[in-house]
């Protein structure tokens, strides 16, 4: 009995979405949303492909954004709307961006 009420809650913590990330720490929203590259049109979410970056560690420029700790540049036509509020960065195999995600409003 007790089983079936730690596995009854279990379903539960899943199907409200209570586990944020994936298997490979990415969010379910990008993993799930379907989203594309603005760039070349490749999928955004594989394996380990994307990670937060904290809000100190972005700043807004008149074109887009800068990422402060790689002096990345990313022009605002290449930004997409983050649907939890957080800044995320999604690669490909060589490093080179493939997203980004910025909070609603900052686009």
């Amino acid at each position: 009995m007790r089983l079936l009420v730690l596995l009854g809650g279990l379903v539960g913590l899943i199907a409200t979405g209570a586990f944020a990330h994936d298997r490979f720490g990415n969010p379910n929203w990008i993993a799930n949303g379907h989203f594309t590259s603005p760039i070349d049109g490749s999928h955004c979410c594989g394996e380990a492909d994307c990670f937060e970056i904290p809000a100190s560690d972005v700043q807004e420029t008149g074109g887009g954004y800068l990422l402060i700790r790689s002096g990345e540049v990313v022009p605002a036509r290449e930004v997409q709307p983050s649907r939890d509020g957080n800044y995320w960065r999604c690669k490909k195999p060589d490093g080179s961006r493939r997203c980004f995600f910025a909070p609603p409003g900052a686009v």
